[in-house]
């Protein structure tokens, strides 16, 4: 049975591909260009795109090509030549600027580049550019009904891009690096003033620098545990309501004796 389907697979395949051949080979453009929109109307986006590239140059300034150009851009984008289709989308709108359709092209250039975000350990340039032409998008289209989902999009990859630099941040940390940690988990806060875990972000930097202090050698120690107080007040400032107060209260405490007993152990050192 499976023998019989594979037979009759191999049949349809060489039936259509002898069919689009003949195609091909036609000089009846007109008959190309149906052809080419029967394809794409049947989702076969690979023989409509190689007919659309060969009518390309025939039909510039022709009244048909502002939707041959629209076809052969979702061509490239549904056979998920991200970078293609992010060309072309950009092209037509560059084409056709007064174009009823030059908003969804704008709209599906940014989005080729959310397709291309990558997974979170990756380089994130194509997220941050998402995030860019997004908000440019927003900008340039204020009544556009695609703003809703553009918005959702640029908070995805907000999300993305703040959990990546958690995750160094967090890395620095395990690896003992307590300064950088401190640094990373600071400009992390920073990056991300809105974030419902900024409160954490603060904790995770008086964290960093008690045990940068608590690793430190004895004449450094001080000035290190003062940078913890200075952090923790910050913190106080910033966030009285917080579920994590005990925990800021409890390094302010521990930083305040360890101050003290360096301080008593200089008395006695220099007495």
């Amino acid at each position: 049975m499976r023998g019989i389907l594979l037979f009759l697979l191999a049949v349809v395949l060489l039936t259509s591909c002898s069919k689009f051949s003949k195609v091909q080979k036609s000089t009846d453009y007109n008959y190309k260009l149906r052809m080419a929109d029967q394809y794409f109307a049947k989702k076969k986006y690979n023989y409509a795109q190689q007919l659309y590239e060969e009518l390309f140059p025939l039909l510039k300034g022709n009244e048909k090509f502002e939707n041959v150009y629209y076809n052969f851009a979702y061509c490239a984008y549904y056979q998920r030549d991200w970078m293609n289709a992010e060309n072309l989308f950009k092209g037509f709108t560059e084409v056709f600027p007064t174009s009823k359709r030059a908003e969804e092209m704008e709209y599906m250039r940014a989005y080729t580049y959310y397709r291309q975000s990558p997974k979170l350990e990756l380089d994130q340039t194509n997220t941050s550019r998402t995030i860019g032409l997004m908000q440019a998008f927003i900008n340039a289209h204020p009544g556009s009904t695609r703003n809703q989902e553009a918005t959702e999009i640029i908070d995805k990859c907000r999300a993305k891009l703040e959990m990546k630099e958690l995750k160094s941040a967090e890395l620095y940390f395990n690896l003992r690096q307590y300064k950088a940690a401190a640094i990373t988990f600071t400009t992390l806060m920073n990056n991300y003033p809105d974030s419902d875990k900024s409160d954490q972000y603060k904790l995770q930097v008086i964290r960093s620098y008690y045990e940068y202090a608590a690793n430190s050698i004895e004449n450094r120690k001080e000035e290190r545990f003062e940078k913890v107080l200075e952090e923790c007040n910050e913190f106080m400032d910033r966030f009285p309501q917080s579920k994590l107060v005990d925990d800021v209260t409890r390094y302010q405490t521990q930083s305040k004796t360890n101050i003290k007993s360096l301080k008593n152990e200089q008395v006695k050192t220099a007495a």
